[in-house]
């Protein structure tokens, strides 16, 4: 994230603190338009709200998260999936496909906080440990290499989830925008989207040198 200082120089951020930024200038903008209280006093029990719900989400996934190290299960269910006869390819296409299946009835932050501390762990197992070199890997990529190019994949099944219907965010999110637009139209509408979404996440897990070009020149 680019900030522009008109006093100075400029500086690169975070895309959190290039957030911040921009809401602290949307409230001067809405100071100087003289913004009225009770609009101000809505706006910061939304916040409060938004707040609440986000940091209780984080306190659970961390609960969670104790719990699946005191049990062990990360280190079971990646002992399960190495241990399966069929290709390490294969397995990844099949977690690709819970993950849309997934997103069907979870919301993308939910579903990556609650299955990452599992699947992540054992698609590292399945290329062949985080230390591994590319020679000696499954997917023909170091075990950093592998983190990065799984790491895109989730994130773009992520946006995959977010058009999928029934539960697709965005897709609610549009449709409340306008009165004379339902959320099937909106479905409808997407298609193309999903399709190209679809082809996408074929393209990245079929030519993993369209993801690791940039990262393998640092």
């Amino acid at each position: 994230c680019f900030v522009y200082n008109p006093f100075g120089e400029d500086a690169w951020g975070t895309p959190t603190e290039g957030g911040a930024i921009g809401a602290f200038i949307v409230f001067c903008m809405a100071l100087w338009k003289k913004m009225r209280w009770a609009d101000f006093k809505e706006a910061l029990i939304e916040t409060a709200k938004l707040t609440v719900m986000i940091f209780t989400i984080i306190w659970g996934v961390l609960i969670y998260v104790r719990f699946l190290g005191f049990a062990d299960l990360p280190g079971v269910f990646s002992d399960w999936i190495t241990s399966l006869s069929a290709s390490p390819m294969v397995i990844l296409i099949c977690i690709l496909l819970a993950y849309a299946v997934l997103g069907m009835f979870m919301d993308a932050i939910g579903m990556l906080l609650l299955t990452l501390p599992v699947v992540y762990p054992a698609v590292m197992a399945l290329n062949g440990g985080e230390d591994v070199q590319a020679s000696e890997s499954a997917f023909g990529m170091s075990g950093e290499m592998c983190a990065i190019w799984f790491g895109i994949l989730v994130v773009k099944m992520a946006e995959f989830c977010l058009i999928t219907p029934p539960i697709g965010l965005n897709c609610f999110v549009v449709a409340g925008v306008r009165d004379d637009i339902t959320v099937q139209d909106v479905f409808k509408g997407v298609t193309p989207f999903f399709i190209a979404d679809a082809f996408t996440i074929a393209g990245l897990v079929a030519f993993p040198g369209i993801v690791l070009w940039l990262p393998s020149l640092a």
